[in-house]
């Protein structure tokens, strides 16, 4: 299925704009004004473009304990996320009402013994603080209506150390005396990675016995034995269970850990999950987090999974924010490089990979926090363009749309979706019980969906544009480095021989690059107007023969 997106193009090819983001004003000829005259005249006309459904998605990463809450009891719920699922995508491309997120990834929502459901106690159920499996049913119908694809997190490198699976393990240890264990009597003593020795790393005892078990993160999430045959067998039944209820795919958490410090068995476990999981759902998305570097993650793609996250871009240390604030080494030409780099880098081992840009996520500091004094809003729009318009699937943060804040303990960076600077408000949330007191910067939906300069505005223009040129997510990377400098970046995408250009400025000073003998599709560069244009201020592009000035922190898009 095919659907359709609207575009707004200026009639005579002279400016184009996302409904809302850039228009005609925001370009302009310093050669022709009478040109310009003419286009404010006669207005503007609709063009239709088509957004490809394929697995190629713009996701957005709920933690619905803090999205909505539908029931007043201060925890969001299943429920709630399905009445606000107009606000990420109304299913109707034809409006720019919503953020046009076509995906969503749902941190864990099966039954856990804590407030983030990192440690399950049953893989077949719904945690009954989000709700019941009916509400989680009447969620995936809602999602299907608008054509959003669902992932949902699994956790199979560790389970809760209340599932019935490790119980029995214990139970059985502590009945057994001194004899030697049997999986024929236990077979969930295979589970785990039980030992009679406390060996290195993190190995707890199992109380009343002289046995003690692996447990890396907590000693509250025991690690599963992932070579146990009986263990994949129970890993497949819950994949299915879940492929069953419409999900498109899973996120693996933690798949570095698996077998800790051993890339080449967690290339061997995740080969074996990937054929399971595609031979249950031939297209099922598989993304793995693998927080290391891009060298080591780039191997994962060999296991024959669709993506890794691209860590070396994130957070605050990452490519992203080191570029814009001039740290660690970075500008907008080490940028450029690293998008064009890591696609070699993952085709060397899975020519079908899909990348997996994101810039934030529940386990760091929300980027706001990442720029501060002049620029700093600035920075923070830019930011999510470097991340969004990268090829493969990116990923936003809830909130980050809103340049919500949130850093230290991991509670501060799951605070509650500020629909509302009320916190009494209809449907917020309390957030997790031991959360700091945080001063939002940017403000809450309300004050931010009525100011076409907010940053959510701004991100949500982002997207759209994303959903508008199916080479952004598409195509293949190059950046033109003849042209590029340490302010200006310059790419070429191209998908099925259609070519995008785009340009950015990442410096807080205008800048200027010579577009001498570039073409797009066969037409020379200066023959072209920019399709969409994503300004952080009052400036304009200025496009004057071959030469292009960018104002600040802004992104132009050729064709």
């Amino acid at each position: 299925m095919k659907k359709r997106l609207w575009i707004i193009l200026c009639i005579l090819g002279m400016a184009a704009a996302m409904p809302g983001c850039a228009s005609e004003k925001n370009i302009k000829d310093s050669d022709n004004t009478e040109l310009q005259e003419i286009q404010e005249e006669q207005g503007i006309a609709a063009l239709p473009l088509e957004v490809i459904d394929d697995k190629y998605r713009t996701y957005y990463e709920v933690f619905v304990y803090s999205f909505y809450d539908s029931d007043g009891d201060g925890i969001g719920d299943l429920k709630g996320l399905t009445q606000k699922l107009d606000y990420i995508n109304d299913g109707d491309d034809a409006t720019d009402t919503d953020l046009g997120c076509n995906g969503i990834w749902l941190m864990p929502i099966m039954p856990s013994t804590t407030y983030h459901k990192y440690d399950v106690t049953d893989y077949f159920g719904i945690d009954s603080e989000y709700g019941t499996m009916e509400d989680f049913e009447a969620f995936m119908a809602a999602c299907e209506e608008r054509d959003i694809d669902v992932l949902i997190d699994l956790v199979i490198n560790h389970t809760s150390s209340s599932h019935p699976w490790f119980i029995a393990a214990c139970d059985y240890l502590r009945q057994l005396g001194d004899g030697e264990p049997s999986v024929e009597d236990c077979p969930y003593f295979e589970y785990y990675n039980f030992s009679k020795e406390k060996k290195s790393g993190a190995f707890y005892q199992v109380e009343g016995t002289d046995w003690f078990y692996e447990a890396p993160f907590w000693s509250e999430m025991p690690d599963l034995n992932l070579y146990s045959d009986k263990v994949r067998g129970e890993i497949a039944d819950i994949t299915q269970f879940w492929l069953e209820k419409g999900v498109a795919g899973f996120r693996l958490d933690a798949a570095k850990e698996f077998v800790s410090d051993n890339t080449k068995a967690n290339v061997e476990i995740l080969t074996w999950f990937a054929e399971m999981v595609k031979s249950q759902k031939e297209d099922a998305y598989i993304v793995a987090e693998v927080w290391t570097d891009a060298d080591t993650y780039a191997q994962y793609y060999a296991s024959g999974i669709d993506s890794t996250f691209d860590f070396q871009f994130a957070a605050q240390d990452g490519i992203i924010a080191g570029t814009l604030n001039g740290t660690g080494g970075y500008n907008a030409i080490s940028y450029g490089k690293a998008v064009e780099q890591i696609a070699e880098k993952l085709s060397a081992y899975n020519q079908e990979f899909i990348d997996a840009p994101f810039y934030t996520n529940h386990d760091m500091g929300r980027s706001a926090g990442y720029y501060a004094g002049e620029g700093s809003t600035e920075k923070t729009k830019i930011a999510q363009a470097m991340n969004l318009l990268m090829s493969g699937n990116a990923f936003l943060y809830y909130g980050e749309e809103l340049g919500m804040k949130g850093a230290g303990k991991d509670e501060n960076k799951r605070a509650p979706m500020q629909w509302s600077a009320d916190v009494s408000a209809e449907g917020m949330c309390k957030g997790p019980e031991y959360m700091d007191s945080i001063k939002m910067k940017f403000g809450s939906l309300e004050e931010q969906e009525e100011d076409a300069a907010s940053v959510y505005c701004y991100i949500k223009d982002v997207i759209h544009i994303r959903n508008a040129f199916p080479e952004i997510a598409r195509g293949t990377t190059e950046y033109l480095d003849d042209i590029s400098n340490e302010q200006i970046c310059v790419f070429r995408k191209t998908y099925e021989g259609e070519e995008l250009l785009l340009v950015y400025n990442l410096s807080a000073e205008p800048a200027s690059v010579t577009m001498d003998g570039i073409l797009v599709n066969g037409q020379e560069w200066g023959s072209l107007a920019a399709k969409a244009v994503l300004l952080t201020g009052e400036e304009q592009v200025v496009q004057e023969g071959t030469s292009l000035t960018l104002p600040p922190y802004s992104v132009a898009v050729y064709q």
